[in-house]
């Protein structure tokens, strides 16, 4: 068989996986290919740690110009990870006339037009399968599988820490700093898990998936989002009690007003799919008006789920499939379609809202009152008190029938400032 020579940037958990699969697959990989695949050159800035895959030598290297100018090597695994260095390589490895894989879903969300434009200039691909859902192949349903599609409505769990930790809370009762902590000590988590929890990971994915299906061009920080920073374990019970789990959701949904894009805590239906989601696991659910009703479910994290999505995509990139599809699908380009993208604080639905307040008559006909004002119809009321001593304060639990984003905001400012008030309210949405 003929040899096609590829490398990879970044040696990390990811890039350790890809490695392990490269050396390791090599008849499979060679099979699924027609030539075999040599992983010729590893770069990382320390050459030194031991990852447990034994190398042959002279493989890895802390040179970035042994990849870029070997014109042996025609793709390149980008999985450096952030925004720089990882643009400025990419960029690089594109001009010097290498396809790229990449799974930086930071850098696309941020940089995307840049770096489709400069593929498309040096007629060269980008593949990134692995940016999104870890082993679950979402990237390829949208934009290639589901394309006599016109999508309606698209709801993902794309955290593994996220979903890991609200599943820690609900199963085992720890509160939220406790399940963080078991996150990190498993390795789900960063040191620093801040992008995951706040919601940033989860939100960059969701700007990805929506440009991919519904051809939406935007700041991934103009999206609305709420972490999970923001869930306690009291919630969970609530939330389990009226027969919902709390998740982390990436919202996109097609109205007459534009999309609808969205990433919060919210409360879905234990009897669902995406309810039933443990764990490090992913899922993400797509309605296509002529499909219907598609869920695909996998590890959305992890060495291997992960390195199997970018050796896919790599395959792809070898057999010319992926140049096929970046060509045609034309992402990020400046002639594409501009979608209109509806004003959050029009965006409807019903809401979970959790008031401390005093133990005293008339302050849930106060809070109820305020709430009417507001256009928002109350469609249950749960009160508790755990302490039975006159000074307590209760608890008051409302779900709420559909209502404006904007109308929510307002009247949540508005009760927050009621003496009888204790502390912040807490809002989730309800699916």
């Amino acid at each position: 068989m003929d040899t096609v020579k590829v490398a990879l940037i970044g040696f990390g958990t990811i890039g350790t996986g890809v490695a392990k699969i490269l050396f390791g697959q090599r008849e499979r990989i060679a099979r699924a290919v027609g030539r075999n695949v040599e992983l010729t050159r590893i770069c990382d800035k320390d050459t030194q740690r031991d990852r447990g895959v034994k190398l042959p030598p002279d493989v890895l290297t802390d040179d970035l110009n042994a990849i870029s100018n070997d014109s042996e090597i025609s793709t390149v695994v980008e999985l450096v990870g952030g925004i720089e260095p990882a643009r400025s390589i990419i960029l690089s490895l594109l001009k010097s006339g290498k396809n790229v894989v990449t799974a930086n879903k930071a850098l696309l969300a941020t940089h995307g037009s840049e770096i489709f434009d400069a593929a498309r200039s040096y007629n060269r691909s980008v593949s990134f399968e692995a940016a999104v859902g870890g082993a679950i192949p979402v990237i390829n349903a949208i934009s290639t599988a589901l394309q006599a599609n016109e999508l309606r409505q698209l709801q993902a769990i794309v955290n593994g820490t996220c979903n890991f930790i609200l599943t820690q809370m609900e199963e085992h009762g720890t509160n939220y700093a406790t399940a963080v902590a078991e996150a990190q000590r498993l390795g789900y988590a960063e040191a620093n898990p801040a992008m995951d929890v706040n919601g940033t990971d989860t939100v960059q994915k969701l700007a990805i998936l929506a440009h991919l299906g519904f051809g939406v061009k935007l700041n991934w920080q103009d999206i609305p989002r709420t972490g999970i920073d923001t869930v306690e374990a009291i919630d969970i019970v609530y939330a389990k009690r009226l027969g919902y789990r709390i998740k982390l959701l990436a919202v996109a949904e097609a109205t007459p007003d534009g999309i609808e894009l969205y990433v919060s805590p919210t409360l879905v239906k234990i009897d669902t799919p995406v309810a039933n989601v443990r764990d490090s696991f992913n899922i993400v659910r797509i309605v296509g008006d002529v499909a219907g009703d598609i869920v695909l479910q996998g590890r959305g994290a992890g060495e291997l789920p992960t390195a199997s999505a970018v050796v896919g995509d790599m395959i792809d990139t070898i057999l010319g499939r992926a140049k096929i599809t970046f060509d045609i699908l034309n992402l990020w380009g400046k002639e594409r379609p501009v979608t209109k993208i509806k004003n959050p604080a029009e965006i409807c639905g019903k809401n979970y809202l959790r008031f401390l307040v005093e133990d005293r008559p008339g302050v849930l006909a106060e809070i109820a009152g305020i709430l009417g004002r507001h256009k928002i119809s109350i469609a249950s009321v749960l009160q508790q008190q755990d302490n039975e001593s006159d000074d307590s304060p209760a608890t008051l639990i409302f779900m709420t029938h559909i209502s404006r984003e904007g109308d929510t905001i307002a009247a949540i400012d508005t009760i927050d400032s009621l003496a009888c008030v204790r502390g912040k309210t807490v809002r989730m949405r309800v699916e």
